[in-house]
């Protein structure tokens, strides 16, 4: 068919015959314009999927610029100050082992006994109980109780109580009671729990 009588039939149909169960009875022109818009159509719509696809991918790798950035701004900020680092936990790390020093180990609680008992002798008092307790376990640290009964005057008790401060072993008190002694006037009798605390040596070895 030729290009003029294409146009002439092109010009006489009529859009309501379109039959799309009978496309095949089209005229080649209609034929040709409808497979353009489909064509179109679907290049159209694949054009607009693959541009929604790249702005999601856009999106995304922006956020994990933005992350990348933030997480490169905190290891620049880490690594310009290393050395304060380092020597903050040298620091640290003298001060830990200056409190662990105050610990006493397993074979030191006897002479601290001994020396809570001096202390209390020193002191004017009348020692008449010193017992160490269960052993309680904590996360790094063991803790020792010891109970302590102890007869004298007020500023004996006091001193007494200074003393324990003053040891070169961390000593605790807690729970402290005081009665009036019947053995002498101006006598008290004082029931005081003491606790020192052990390092859990375990923890060095992991």
């Amino acid at each position: 068919m030729s290009l003029t009588a294409q146009l002439k039939a092109l010009q006489e149909f009529d859009l309501a015959d379109l039959d799309l169960e009978n496309c095949g009875s089209w005229p080649p022109a209609v034929k040709i314009i409808a497979l353009v818009a489909l064509f179109s159509l679907i290049i159209t719509a694949g054009f607009h999927w693959h541009i929604d696809n790249l702005y999601a991918g856009l999106g995304a790798v922006r956020q994990d610029e933005q992350a990348l950035r933030r997480e490169y701004e905190q290891k620049a900020f880490k690594a310009a100050n290393l050395d304060a680092y380092k020597a903050q936990l040298a620091e640290m790390a003298q001060r830990f082992g200056a409190l662990v020093a105050q610990l006493p180990s397993e074979t030191e609680v006897p002479g601290l006994l001994d020396d809570i008992t001096n202390k209390g002798e020193l002191n004017g008092l009348s020692i008449k109980r010193i017992d160490l307790l269960d052993e309680q376990s904590h996360t790094f640290y063991i803790e020792l109780p010891i109970a302590l009964e102890a007869a004298g005057s007020y500023h004996d008790l006091g001193a007494f109580i200074s003393g324990l401060a003053g040891l070169p072993r961390i000593v605790t008190l807690h729970d402290f009671e005081l009665v009036l002694d019947d053995a002498g006037p101006l006598q008290l009798h004082m029931r005081i729990d003491a606790k020192t605390y052990r390092y859990r040596e375990e923890f060095d070895e992991v």
